[in-house]
């Protein structure tokens, strides 16, 4: 199947040999807790993927970043996951360090996680029923030199294997109120403890456990405050949240094109029904590319923001077709003879438990399709 075979090439040059040792690990292996996938990931080079090259990265665009998370989810579907978070915390930083916002301290973090091969985890408010997108996750506590975290992340991805975590916390100002800020905070400062929380056999290799925070001491030189009104995205967070979407929903496209994949090769149903789960998978993928090129090309603002998540949403009913097909073109031998077919049908319904949920979007989406600036909170 040439879109897949693209996206494996494209692995393949950033990343070489990965996906070869992936394929020496069983499916089931690569899914359960445990899986040395990430260790995989990490020793090929994996975390500096989308790094710019003048950080020391790779410099993967979005449209290249898709190929490979695309190719990676088709063979490992939680490790696609797991590292999304990673790419995602990791735009936010290279667009601080590029930013008038930039500390100057930005550059010499991504320098360190490139070199080092070090993962970021992402305790966004992500998971949490009823939760806002930017609702801060975590709490704060004026100390000297910085703040005093206390909080929560359940699911957080990566929670064994991070060297890092960014999360969000609601920071004390002086007139009563808060304010939110992206934090940084190594894995090994005090306070800071992982707890079992994922209990589903579905993506059980992303490391999706509770990740704690007990009095968390946050040097103030670490924090990124949000400077945009209350409700609104600041450049910043437009920016990772645009990464994010496109790369998360490429997990998903990447689990569906294993089925489909599966099904065109064993030459299942008859050629007009391989040809509709076909289209309606590359629809999907046309669907995030083309926006992917706008952001690479360099729209990176609120209509950016907004065109991600319409293809997101319509990826997300596309992919949903092109699964259901796959799997009943294969039929019940393959779903009963191979773990594999389960494994991956029931790993791509993920999509739909991003945030922001379709229905919190519908109605922002209209005011900004009326003018009106894109609210997410």
């Amino acid at each position: 199947m040439r879109p897949l075979e693209a996206a494996r090439a494209a692995c393949e040059s950033f990343l070489p040999g990965l996906l070869d040792r992936l394929a020496d690990v069983p499916l089931p292996q690569l899914e359960a807790p445990g899986s040395p996938a990430l260790g995989h990931f990490r020793a090929c080079g994996g975390p500096a993927l989308v790094i710019p090259k003048e950080y020391g990265g790779f410099g993967a665009d979005p449209l290249e970043a898709m190929a490979v998370t695309r190719a990676l989810a088709a063979r490992a579907p939680s490790l696609a996951v797991a590292t999304t978070m990673h790419h995602f915390s990791v735009a936010t930083l290279f667009s601080l360090a590029a930013s008038v916002r930039s500390s100057g301290m930005e550059w010499a973090l991504l320098e360190g996680v490139a070199e080092q091969r070090l993962l970021v985890a992402s305790g966004f408010a992500e998971g949490r029923p009823g939760q806002g997108i930017l609702s801060p996750t975590m709490t704060a506590r004026k100390a000297e030199g910085g703040y005093l975290i206390d909080g929560a992340k359940k699911p957080c991805s990566l929670a064994h294997s991070m060297d890092l975590l960014t999360a969000s916390a609601a920071l004390p100002t002086d007139d009563g109120g808060s304010q939110m800020a992206v934090l940084l905070i190594p894995r090994q400062t005090d306070g800071l403890t992982v707890h079992p929380f994922w209990a589903s056999r579905a993506l059980a290799g992303a490391e999706s456990d509770e990740v704690r925070l007990t009095d968390v001491f946050v040097d103030e030189q670490l924090l990124m405050p949000n400077t945009a009104d209350p409700g609104e995205l600041d450049d910043l967070q437009t920016v990772g949240l645009i990464w994010f979407e496109l790369l998360i929903s490429s997990c998903y496209l990447g689990m569906v094109s294993a089925l489909v994949e599966r099904a065109v090769d064993g030459r299942r149903g008859t050629e007009s029904d391989r040809a509709r789960a076909l289209i309606r998978l590359e629809t999907a993928a046309q669907l995030l590319e083309g926006v992917a090129r706008r952001v690479r090309d360099g729209e990176t603002g609120n209509g950016a923001l907004a065109q991600a998540l319409a293809a997101r949403y319509g990826a997300q009913d596309a992919l949903g077709d092109a699964r259901d097909q796959a799997v009943e073109l294969l039929g019940g031998t393959a779903f009963m003879g191979s773990s594999d077919v389960s494994v991956l049908a029931a790993a791509s319904h993920g999509i739909g438990f991003h945030p922001p949920s379709r229905t919190s979007f519908t109605g922002p989406y209209l005011e900004h399709v009326a003018g009106a600036p894109l609210r997410l909170a």
